[in-house]
């Protein structure tokens, strides 16, 4: 069975780690918005000097620009064949509806939603773990804050849906895992 699964979580959640590990037993197509950005970017497609306009004035990239990449990223063979997992997109409820009406065109849908939920005091901890300059204290806070009032509105979109999932991500990684597998394999 193709699935089609989205992944929610604030920064240090997890996602990327726990992606990492469904790609490999389920062989879904990992698809991160920063990988298609670049992509765009360094094939000098339309759309990519489209958003790279945006990106040097330091705008953010409309929505409908984020959105028509994601779409031709979804049209190619090995998203048809073996589903996505989308990382990074949606980010917002307008592109949650946008991805929702993209699928139900196709006859498809989005299978199941991960929302990684975890305490901010540990988001805090694995953060400040990475080592990356600009990880400070003040910057974590305030890009927890920012995401959350992002993150938040998604997750009651998808919990409408009847697709959300939400996983404890405050243990460890194979824990975690153990949950995530437990909602795919009830897909299969």
């Amino acid at each position: 069975m193709v699935m089609n699964l989205i992944l929610l979580g604030l920064p240090g959640a997890g996602k990327g780690t726990q992606a990492d590990k469904i790609v490999k037993d389920y062989a879904v197509v990992h698809i991160s918005t920063g990988d298609i950005f670049r992509a765009n970017l360094a094939q000098n497609t339309d759309l990519g000097k489209e958003a790279r306009s945006y990106m040097d004035s330091g705008n953010l990239v409309p929505d409908k620009i984020t959105n028509a990449m994601v779409a031709d990223r979804l049209l190619a063979a090995d998203v048809k064949e073996h589903g996505f997992m989308l990382d990074g997109y949606p980010r917002n409820e307008e592109q949650a509806r946008f991805l929702d009406g993209f699928l139900d065109e196709r006859g498809q849908k989005v299978s199941a939603t991960f929302y990684f939920k975890v305490s901010d005091d540990i988001l805090r901890q694995r953060l400040l773990g990475r080592g990356r300059a600009d990880d400070t204290p003040a910057v974590i806070d305030k890009r927890l804050q920012v995401n959350k009032a992002a993150n938040l509105p998604l997750v009651d979109y998808y919990q409408a849906e009847g697709v959300l999932h939400t996983i404890d991500g405050n243990g460890d990684v194979d824990s975690i895992y153990q949950n995530v597998k437990k909602v795919l394999d009830s897909l299969s």
